[in-house]
């Protein structure tokens, strides 16, 4: 398949008779990263029900970061070869058993499975809805590099902030927010089935796991917007695993909804300033946003340290805008300079490291707050992400120079 050939035929079924599909797209990826988040406010509940330590949530929130790892290894090339739809669909379906067992869980064990299932279908719906978004509008890159990067957001903020309402409110903590999940996911799934493909020209060739590699003429593009996104999902994975129990601790506010609301405000906040930052160049929004992102982080210590709820959450806003800007920045320039023809393999290539970044800082942080507390733990933490977003900062700088 040439790229010209591309083209012509997946915008026409983009503008015929997909238009819908579009906007379904981008709500099946919100709700994809809702389901991700959902957990978040409730692993408080589950380790004192069940009198596991922190590293023990970590590592149950890792395991869904690696599952998600193995999907998009392998999910980029197999929507090449068999289409969007087919990829979506199983994604959804996967999705739905994944709450099923979170509904029947009553161990660790029940647990991890869940996010595993979680974790391959997110990392598929992911890398599927992001090349299925190239298709309809393939002359509109950098427009669906933002609005996945609002969805993104604005689903996980919803679902963080309903599901702990749902948990400190309702009946049934631990059930309740999964099956209102549930009966979303199966909306999607039947809007799914509805949808015609948008990949009308299928890649030949056997579905194997994505080399590690990019194409060669976007090597420095690709480096400067995967560095932005492993800082920003290295700060991700703590903030959903660990920040609402710190968040708690720090200011003495045990309600379910305020650390709810920490996570979520940070997400709305990420949302909005990707929302707003279109009049932006991709680069530039980047690079704001990774050096505005390594000062934030920088001011989460003191506003922890002062004990006052208000400037938690007042920190968790700049956080999030300053994140916002970096990943929607990156995300933005990716999908401008992505080759047509090699996008289910790039958008796999950038995903695994940013569910890399994910994994491996929050393990590493959960077995550190075991040993030591996460109290003490969370500077350190914060020094070494903050370099690595001035880091990414420096190659923006350097790789548009030479552009």
């Amino acid at each position: 398949m040439t790229a010209a050939a591309a083209i012509p035929a997946d915008s026409e079924v983009g503008r015929r008779s997909q238009r819908w599909a579009y906007g379904l797209i981008l709500l099946a990826s919100a709700v994809a990263l809702g389901v991700s988040g959902a957990p978040a406010p409730l692993y408080g509940l589950y380790q004192k029900e069940w009198h596991f330590s922190p590293l023990t949530t970590t590592i149950v929130f890792a395991v869904y970061a690696v599952a998600a790892l193995a999907a998009v290894l392998v999910s980029g090339r197999i929507s090449d070869s068999v289409g969007r739809k087919p990829v979506l669909i199983g994604s959804f379906v996967t999705m739905v058993a994944g709450l099923v067992v979170f509904l029947l869980a009553d161990n660790v064990a029940m647990l991890l499975v869940a996010r595993a299932l979680h974790g391959m279908a997110v990392g598929a719906t992911v890398v599927a809805g992001a090349a299925a978004l190239l298709d309809m509008r393939p002359q509109q890159g950098a427009r669906s590099g933002q609005l996945s990067g609002v969805a993104f957001n604005l689903g996980m903020s919803v679902a963080i902030l309903g599901s702990a309402a749902l948990a400190q409110y309702a009946p049934h903590p631990l059930r309740t927010p999964y099956v209102v999940i549930t009966l979303l996911c199966l909306l999607i799934a039947a809007g799914l089935v509805a949808m015609e493909e948008t990949h009308a020209h299928r890649v030949p060739g056997p579905i194997r796991i994505a080399k590690p590699a990019v194409p060669g003429e976007i090597r420095g593009d690709f480096w400067f917007s995967a560095v932005g996104v492993m800082a920003s999902w290295s700060v991700l994975g703590v903030l959903l695993s660990l920040y609402p129990g710190l968040a708690a601790q720090k200011t003495g506010v045990h309600n379910l909804v305020f650390g709810g609301a920490v996570v979520a405000a940070t997400a709305t906040a990420g949302a909005l300033a990707q929302l707003t930052a279109s009049g932006i160049p991709a680069r530039r929004a980047a690079v704001i946003g990774d050096v505005g992102m390594a000062v934030s982080l920088l001011l989460t210590i003191p506003a922890l340290n002062s004990h006052n709820w208000i400037v938690v959450l007042a920190a968790g806003v700049l956080l999030g805008g300053t994140f916002g800007l970096a990943f929607g920045g990156s995300l933005r320039h990716l999908s401008t300079v992505v080759p047509q023809d090699k996008r289910g393999e790039t958008m796999s290539a950038y995903y695994l490291l940013a569910y890399s970044a994910m994994a491996l800082p929050t393990v590493l942080a959960g077995w550190a707050a075991t040993q030591w507390g996460m109290s003490r733990i969370f500077a350190p933490f914060v020094l070494v992400v903050a370099g690595a977003c001035v880091l990414a900062a420096v190659l923006g700088l350097r790789s548009g120079r030479r552009a």
